[in-house]
């Protein structure tokens, strides 16, 4: 399966894929609540947009037979708006670490792998088997909120279940919300959208070659 087109498949289902990628009521409300007990896990006071949802579907899209890691799925609008979009349900592995979030997970995204527990612990979390399919990695873990050595246990343990892959981290920074140099990675803006709250942009890191 190819990735959706962005000027025509996309915006033919528009409607639909706004509707199917938003959480439902109760997904809002676990969402403010778990962001109120801890801002610094959440990021954000409210889930990620349709707008950024999309263009995070169109840069994550992976190639046949591999699939999509996303950390931090919180109330799962990103991994809705990938199935939205065509995803198989069994291609598609989530973590999160808040149990009630990933309770929630479960009960709405049937098929899909969720796994409960903290993302700097991946290698352990993830099975061998799915290490192997790993396509490409979401990072939906406000990153730019912790030290440079906490920063580099997550990319650590991305690199160790997707090795060579790099990763996708959204970020509402205006530059890079990693200092990518120190973590000797290639750093790439490849998405902005000024219709998320705030306004939001794509990164795509990659191991540095040479």
């Amino acid at each position: 399966m190819t990735p959706p087109n962005a000027s025509s498949s996309l915006a033919l289902d528009d409607k639909r894929r706004e509707a199917e990628a938003r959480p439902k009521g109760r997904g809002v409300a676990l969402f403010f609540r778990r962001w109120m007990a801890n801002p610094l896990r959440m990021g954000s006071v409210i889930p990620s947009s349709p707008a950024l949802c999309r263009r995070l579907v169109r840069q994550a899209w992976p190639k046949d037979g591999e699939m999509v890691l996303e950390l931090g799925s919180g109330t799962g609008v990103i991994a809705r708006a990938l199935l939205a979009a065509g995803l198989a349900p069994e291609r598609l592995v989530v973590v999160e670490i808040e149990p009630d979030m990933a309770e929630m997970l479960r009960e709405t995204m049937p098929g899909v792998t969720v796994i409960e527990g903290d993302a700097r612990e991946l290698p352990r979390l993830l099975p061998q088997r799915l290490q192997d399919r790993i396509g490409s990695v979401i990072c939906g873990i406000p990153l730019v909120l912790l030290p440079v050595t906490e920063q580099r246990r997550f990319i650590d343990a991305m690199q160790a279940v997707a090795p060579g892959r790099g990763f996708l981290h959204y970020s509402y920074c205006a530059t890079s919300p990693l200092p990518w140099k120190k973590h000797d990675l290639a750093a790439k803006r490849e998405e902005w959208t000024p219709l998320n709250f705030p306004p939001a942009s794509v990164w795509r890191y990659t191991p540095r070659v040479g």
